[in-house]
């Protein structure tokens, strides 16, 4: 696949490196309130939030690499539903990518917990402390990590059918570049 056909290598290293970190965040999120409460349990909250303001950070880095170079085109053998339905998609990834990290940070402070980036500065509380819109925010949270997960399998989903059912070999937009050893010209 020419060169021009692939993602750049900033927007592959952010995709894998997000995706990565927004899978762990999930799951890790979705077996916090089984960890009785305790230090153990502030401890996975603590990382929980440490890691969400990474992919807050690192999604302004993906948005400015988006901006600046321009993605491959899809298939050309692709149907039209099928495009809008793929850019339907990932205008709704982005938007959940940074939706979910604010909405985590608005629910801290609505419970009067200041987030804070590794210890190493406090981030401001965003609105007052509240526990009625601590709790509605904390079921938004969860109710946008689902939605996004959702589509994350459906994302996963419509990769491998492009590359086992319609073998376009639309994945390899995405691959890593593999380190080619000397003599090796494939």
């Amino acid at each position: 696949m020419s060169p021009t056909l692939r993602y750049a290598r900033p927007a592959i290293a952010l995709h894998w490196l997000m995706a990565c970190l927004i899978i762990a965040l999930y799951f890790v999120g979705i077996s916090i309130s089984d960890i009785p409460v305790g230090p153990d349990r502030i401890l996975v909250v603590t990382w929980h939030k440490w890691i969400g303001v990474c992919v807050a950070l690192l999604w302004f880095m993906r948005v400015a690499v988006r901006l600046t170079h321009t993605p491959p085109p899809l298939p050309a053998n692709s149907p039209a539903w099928q495009n809008t339905l793929a850019h339907g998609v990932h205008i709704a990834l982005y938007v959940l990518m940074i939706a979910i990290p604010v909405s985590g940070w608005l629910m801290s402070s609505a419970k009067g917990f200041t987030t804070t980036f590794f210890g190493l500065f406090d981030l401001p509380n965003l609105i007052e402390r509240d526990k009625t819109t601590a709790a509605t925010l904390k079921e938004v949270h969860g109710l946008l990590a689902n939605l996004l997960m959702v589509l994350v399998v459906a994302h996963i989903g419509a990769a491998l059918k492009h590359q086992l059912i319609d073998k376009d070999n639309l994945m390899e937009r995405m691959r890593p570049e593999r380190q080619r050893k000397a003599g090796d010209r494939s």
